[in-house]
């Protein structure tokens, strides 16, 4: 024991001497009563937990603020750090300082990725594995799951969403503030103009919302610069010594295809036009993480905070979107549709940074792996795996095996096994290899029997990949491996005993905005 210490204890002691005995047997028994009630928190909790309690007592560091932004269809393409005629310097900077996720995998669709790193479930086990919840029919994810900020909020974190919303709102509990948000700015339904907030299939209605009330916009400003505003707003008004999860799902760059001129001017030789505009919708994005992490840094909370970036899904071709060279795009089981571009990020946190990370992570992943960072296990029963030490450590990623999607309606379904992936079934929408497009060259038309409800079988009944050696599926080796196949389909069957049965209702009429003053709203189932 040093010098120093010895003369702290020596005042100490002396000081407790001098302290009248009922006095030191009241300190004693306060101590007494300290040691069993931690003794008992112990007990009480998990391993996991109790690693994370006693590092948490014995580091000083309170939990980390977590900052989740997730873009809307972003390609694998549509990245700096893949693309260099992409124009994203933020997003460039904070993936080469933190670490760049290169096996990263969500659903093919939206509302199924937001459901599993909201639950850490598999979609296929919430009922939304076959369609995107849509604003006129009776979809939402069930009130029996218990979402990540209503766990967050337990560990003292304070919990915010600014954007897109879109995991149901027929009814009022399943909107964002009844699922543990403590506010919510943004649109509750999957899609709608960038400018008039607007969504008008079947009925146009208004979809921007603070909280729970209607919020009007007539200057008609662009949704990404809203956003924005209140995110600052948000974290200029956090206590930096408070926990915050900050949530924010963008609505860029899923269609419509928009974007303020300044953001086009930025490619003015990129053709054709369309991929000018959708270019200029990631340069929007990429200005959206710059005004957060710059209002982060002002307001001192980089020190002890992680920043997450994903895409919730592969691009949409027919959109301008590019998953180049992966094959496919969202709606399909390819890795154009699955395979998407992200990276962590934190100044502190990260033991090993600027590198590729080529570990698997899923979807379904982010939910004990954030609660971990908050100091509590998301225990034994989802089926995310906690990947901290994967990402801030570089060790090995637990994560070996994951389900791509099973559909039960379209009878398809994909899982990866080590190195090997196995579709079954017709993979979905979109099913070539999509390249840059060049001028007078016209949008890629989905699978077109899509649209006629029903598949036409141009695919064998079994696919089978090694993607690490062949990441964009050109080589099928089902009839080499049969065994494999086997293998695999026996492991697939396992998954799908749990299965719920997809919501798939029809429209509901009750749920159209004329019955609610021309806006989407809750109140109708």
């Amino acid at each position: 024991m040093s010098v120093k210490k010895l003369k702290e204890c020596d005042r100490l002691s002396l000081a407790l001497s001098d302290m009248k005995l009922p006095t030191r047997l009241v300190l004693l028994a306060l101590t007494v009563m300290l040691v069993l009630v931690m003794l008992l928190v112990l007990s009480s909790i998990g391993a996991v937990d109790k690693a994370r309690f006693i590092s948490l007592m014995t580091s000083g560091r309170p939990p980390p603020h977590i900052v989740f932004i997730v873009a809307d269809d972003l390609g694998w393409n549509d990245v700096g750090w893949h693309n260099p005629l992409i124009k994203t310097p933020n997003l460039d900077r904070l993936a080469a300082e933190g670490v760049t996720l290169n096996a990263s995998y969500m659903f093919p669709i939206c509302s199924p990725s937001r459901a599993s790193f909201m639950t850490g479930y598999y979609a296929f086990r919430t009922g939304l594995q076959h369609i995107p919840i849509i604003h006129f029919k009776t979809m939402y994810l069930p009130s029996r799951f218990t979402l990540l900020p209503e766990l967050l909020k337990r560990q003292g974190y304070a919990t915010h969403v600014v954007g897109k919303w879109h995991l149901g709102f027929c009814n009022w509990r399943y909107t964002p503030r009844r699922r543990g948000f403590d506010s919510f700015l943004g649109y509750l339904g999957g899609q709608e103009g960038h400018y008039n907030h607007s969504n008008g299939k079947v009925e146009e209605g208004y979809d921007l919302r603070f909280n729970e009330d209607i919020l009007p916009d007539p200057n008609q400003e662009y949704g990404e610069m809203l956003f924005a505003r209140r995110a600052v707003e948000i974290i200029d008004n956090h206590n930096p010594k408070k926990p915050l999860f900050l949530y924010l799902p963008l609505q860029a760059v899923h269609s419509p295809i928009e974007a303020p001129q300044r953001f086009l001017d930025l490619y003015p030789d990129t053709v054709p036009d369309y991929r000018q505009v959708y270019s200029g919708m990631v340069s929007v994005i990429d200005e959206f993480v710059g005004n957060v992490t710059s209002a982060l840094e002002r307001r001192g909370f980089m020190d002890n905070l992680l920043l997450i970036f994903t895409s919730d899904n592969g691009a949409t071709p027919e959109y301008a979107g590019n998953n180049w060279p992966l094959r496919g795009g969202k709606f399909s089981l390819w890795e154009g549709g699955t395979r998407v571009p992200g990276f962590v990020y934190s100044r502190t946190l990260l033991k090993k940074t600027g590198y590729t990370s080529n570990e698997l992570i899923h979807a379904v992943d982010w939910f004990p792996t954030i609660l971990h960072l908050a100091g509590k296990s998301a225990g034994d029963h989802v089926d995310g795996l906690n990947l901290w030490r994967t990402l801030s450590e570089g060790e090995p990623s637990p994560r070996t095996e994951f389900v791509y999607n099973i559909d039960e309606v379209d009878q398809n379904a994909a899982i990866r096994m080590g190195d090997y992936k196995l579709i079954v079934g017709e993979p979905g929408r979109f099913n070539d290899w999509y390249p840059l497009p060049q001028n007078g060259t016209p949008l890629p038309e989905e699978y077109p029997l899509w649209k006629l409800g029903r598949f036409q079988k141009l695919f064998p009944e079994y696919q089978l990949y090694n993607v690490k050696d062949d990441p964009t599926e050109k080589n099928d080796l089902a009839e080499e491996h049969p065994e494999l196949v086997q293998t695999m389909l026996q492991r697939l069957k396992r998954y799908q005993r749990l299965v719920v049965p997809s919501q798939n209702p029809g429209v509901s009429a009750a749920s159209l905005p004329h019955n609610f003053g021309g806006v989407w709203s809750p109140g109708w189932c």
